[in-house]
């Protein structure tokens, strides 16, 4: 069993036939020049140690220690043995507002933008942790199942927007059944994180609250946004900002942070809730509160213990190189007593 750790090295290989092209053209121009100042016996006659075979070779020790030293860069591993790992974490589901009033700009660069910032950060933070995201504006939608792949957690949470739910409004008690629902182990500890601006404009989320409650889940809640608030900016096709959001009476809307509600949420869960102003502030305080929940083992794998094998191939390619420098074109005296290669010595 083994694996390559760098396998892009492999294209370095591509050097060793222009390696020899080039050998090929020196050799072809060294006897096209000699041929201008005497042919090849009188050549031989005047430089009867010089060995036709050497050059070739020391190409040859030259390509293989070359290929050795790339080897050594791909850095094969082998798989001596394997071993169970455990992992202990929590579960966490991260449900994301996209409505409509999460475009409003009163934190920069908007609330959406802000909470993407926010829930990457917290990505960053975690160890074994498995996450999950959904997203919701007056229904909700699944997003990503639970992974402890945080690359791919963090690539469907940028291409989040808007446009994801037909439906408007912010409706928290369909975003925390389903995010509930994503919970597939019983004896792990689960978290929810509900970021949005508390503007609920959907059923209440008593029920749903509940629900979570009996199945001993926890939502911790951040507010994005301002208590003063701000417009919704309606963008054109260039991303210009055409005009703002409207209600039935040509009055530009101004959507709020509502804390209360989210404070609530949180409350009725024995958890907490983190104003969403500073990214690194709610981290902090996020880590705090994830250290308090007690971690389960909720996963194990069997793993390959892989051993680099580098150091051999370097040593190899370093020692073949350094055979190569030692080893002159001339021929050898030994060698030309054997006469292996038809190399008479001229008298």
């Amino acid at each position: 069993m083994f694996e390559l750790e760098s396998p892009i090295y492999f294209y370095l290989l591509a050097l060793l036939p222009i390696i020899v092209a080039l050998f090929l053209f020196n050799l072809f121009w060294k006897r096209k020049r000699q041929a201008v100042f005497a042919d090849l016996e009188l050549f031989n006659q005047l430089v009867p140690e010089q060995s036709k075979f050497k050059p070739i070779l020391k190409l040859g020790v030259l390509l293989l220690a070359l290929a050795c030293i790339i080897i050594a860069l791909v850095n094969p591993k082998m798989g001596t043995k394997m071993e169970t790992v455990k992992r202990q974490g929590i579960d966490i589901v991260f449900a994301v507002d996209i409505s409509k009033s999460m475009l409003a700009e009163d934190v920069a660069p908007n609330r959406l933008e802000k909470t993407k910032q926010i829930v990457s950060q917290i990505i960053n933070q975690l160890g074994n942790d498995r996450v999950g995201i959904v997203g919701y504006a007056g229904s909700a939608y699944p997003v990503l199942p639970m992974t402890t792949d945080y690359s791919i957690a963090k690539m469907y949470l940028q291409s989040m927007n808007t446009n994801m739910v037909s439906s408007q409004g912010t409706a928290f008690n369909d975003a925390i059944q389903l995010a509930v629902d994503y919970f597939d182990v019983k004896d792990t500890s689960k978290l929810i994180i509900l970021i949005s601006d508390g503007e609920d404009h959907g059923e209440g989320a008593e029920d749903a609250i509940e629900m979570a409650k009996e199945k001993g889940v926890r939502i911790l809640t951040i507010g994005v946004g301002t208590e003063k608030g701000g417009p919704i900016p309606l963008r054109d096709d260039k991303g210009n900002i055409a005009s703002y959001k409207k209600d039935q009476e040509g009055q530009t809307v101004t959507t709020k942070l509502y804390p209360e509600v989210l404070k609530n949420i949180a409350d009725k869960t024995k958890s907490k809730y983190i104003v969403g102003t500073s990214t690194k502030e709610v981290v902090e305080e996020l880590k705090k509160s994830l250290d308090k929940i007690e971690k389960s083992e909720f996963e194990s794998q069997q793993i390959a213990d892989f051993e680099s094998q580098y150091q051999w191939f370097l040593a190899l390619g370093f020692l073949l190189l350094l055979v190569d420098i030692f080893l002159l074109e001339k021929k050898t005296a030994w060698v030309q007593k054997l006469n292996l290669f038809n190399e008479k010595k001229h008298a």
